[in-house]
């Protein structure tokens, strides 16, 4: 699936992160890959983490998921809103639509967050600190975008909702099946069904935030730091007041600190885990019986399509020409040669078929049990 007379360049050039953008609908056929009811039937389940948002006269209300067949059954005919987290993962026709927008790098993309509205549903006017590509996919949707919004934007008060305490709309559109609109982190925007069975994809994408980088990497950087490692002033001389922390021992200080989070091999190997950590640590896709390795060897001869799980996070770093680093769901495999050939192509495509010359090299069979045995990535069923 792709975009017809979109211009990636442009748009990177003059929206991406600057201001929303209207694409009236750039695919060939635009064909809706989820019906309600199936999204519905989703929600209900255990493992997938959904909301259900309600409007009344009294205010706004939200129940977590998992949902209750009787009480989605039971909802009246306008005000309210059904949204399905990751549905990319579970519906490979929804993580097709992520395809359009890899122009991204695929270490930017987040999920695929399906919304189901009735008429008059929608979440009520508020801003997201990501990028998000708005996807029409049944019925219509009033979208009104307002104006650049940050920390200290004023929100109504609520315990699970951040709501704009005034929201005025700069823009306006109606939102057509297979029409799109791009809202960059920060900008209020407010989307309303018109009429029922408004279904709206959102692709999202992430951006760590400094304090997570921060954290995260100090936590990996201090298990790797002995006890020994202690501040030491071997040229210390006397000076006027003890009482005074000298420049000279600040800038010691703060020079310890900075050389063990300086390093750009060990960031890059932590980040590249670190980015590639499942968002579901829980769920578990590795197949019921581990692959052996002569099954693999059998299946890359006989040319067997290898599949990347959607849900998987696979991305890699080069170390030169002709190696790299791939992270895989939090592991790192270090390739070189073919094998880091047969890496940059797990990343860059949901289906490959492998070179048949590969089933006689052990570190490439070696390789693919692993991810398959992971639930990373596998071969194609013949049924």
């Amino acid at each position: 699936m792709d975009f017809q007379n979109f211009d990636i360049d442009l748009f990177l050039r003059e929206y991406w992160q600057k201001k929303p953008l209207l694409i009236r609908s750039p695919w060939g056929h635009w064909q809706n890959p989820l019906e309600p009811d199936e999204l519905a039937g989703l929600a209900c389940e255990e493992e997938v983490e959904s909301r259900l948002i309600c409007q009344s006269s009294s205010g706004w209300d939200m129940e977590q998921g998992p949902q209750g067949e009787e009480r989605l059954a039971g909802l009246g005919e306008s005000h309210w809103t059904l949204l399905v987290q990751a549905v990319d993962q579970h519906v490979p026709a929804v993580a097709d639509l992520i395809a359009p927008f890899r122009f991204i790098p695929n270490w930017r993309i987040d999920d695929v967050m399906v919304s189901l509205a009735a008429d008059e549903g929608g979440v009520g006017p508020h801003f997201d600190q990501y990028d998000v590509f708005l996807i029409q996919g049944l019925g219509r949707r009033r979208w009104q975008i307002g104006p650049h919004c940050d920390a200290e934007t004023t929100l109504l008060p609520h315990d699970d909702l951040k709501l704009l305490a005034e929201f005025e709309p700069l823009e306006e559109w109606v939102l057509e099946p297979g029409d799109i609109l791009y809202v960059p982190p920060g900008i209020a925007h407010n989307g309303v069904a018109v009429g029922p069975d408004c279904m709206t994809y959102s692709v999202g994408f992430r951006a760590p935030s400094r304090s997570d980088l921060l954290g995260h990497f100090v936590d990996d950087v201090l298990e790797s730091i002995p006890d020994d490692d202690l501040y030491r002033d071997p040229d210390l001389k006397r000076q006027d007041n003890p009482g005074e922390i000298s420049p000279e021992a600040l800038a010691r200080l703060q020079q310890m600190m900075l050389e063990s989070l300086s390093d750009p091999v060990s960031f890059a190997r932590w980040f590249g885990a670190f980015n590639s950590t499942p968002k579901y640590a829980d769920m578990d896709w590795r197949p019921e019986e581990p692959l052996e390795a002569d099954d693999v060897r059998l299946a890359m001869s006989e040319g067997s399509p290898l599949l990347r799980n959607p849900a998987s996070r696979m991305v890699f770093i080069a170390n030169g020409t002709d190696a790299l680093t791939l992270f895989a769901d939090g592991e790192c495999f270090d390739c070189t040669g073919d094998l880091a050939e047969l890496a940059r192509n797990i990343c860059a495509h949901d289906r490959i078929v492998l070179d048949s010359g590969l089933a006689t090299t052990s570190a490439a069979i070696d390789l693919v049990t692993q991810l398959c045995n992971m639930g990373c990535v596998a071969f194609e069923s013949e049924e």
